[in-house]
């Protein structure tokens, strides 16, 4: 079995984060959410767990970094194409999520980022494989 990846945030408010994430079109498996966690589902091997911050307090055995004043992650998922890479980015701003930096577009990639209303930066990412460029050795 491959392994699974959970990236575990701190959120001041659960029930806003879901309606966040829920107006980017993101899932959620209801078997490991509650008042104080959200499970966000990205694929069959990857969640988001958005936890109120007390909860993720004793998880991380410390204080919790202020996403406002300095990055403790980007975390980045893919779009299908450079267009739903702008429509997610534009809905995350639609839906109270704040400007990072402006879309990047480096040919084969393309980025915009946001971050949600608790300051977590996030980055959309589209790749057009056929623009990859080649190894310089190969």
């Amino acid at each position: 079995m491959a392994p699974m990846l959970f990236v575990n945030l701190p959120v001041a408010d659960v029930a806003r984060s879901r309606r966040f994430f829920g107006a980017l079109g993101f899932r959620f498996d209801e078997v490991f959410c509650d008042q104080a966690t959200a499970c966000m589902t990205i694929n069959d091997a990857a969640m988001v767990i958005l936890m109120q911050h007390r909860r993720f307090e004793g998880f991380a055995a410390g204080s919790i970094a202020d996403p406002t004043r300095g990055r403790e992650a980007l975390v980045s998922f893919s779009a299908d194409s450079r267009e739903h890479a702008d429509q997610l980015a534009g809905a995350a701003l639609a839906a109270g999520g704040a400007p990072l930096r402006d879309p990047e577009d480096f040919g084969f990639m393309y980025c915009c980022s946001f971050c949600d209303p608790d300051g977590h930066a996030w980055e959309v990412v589209w790749m057009d494989p056929s623009q990859l460029p080649q190894d310089p050795d190969g």
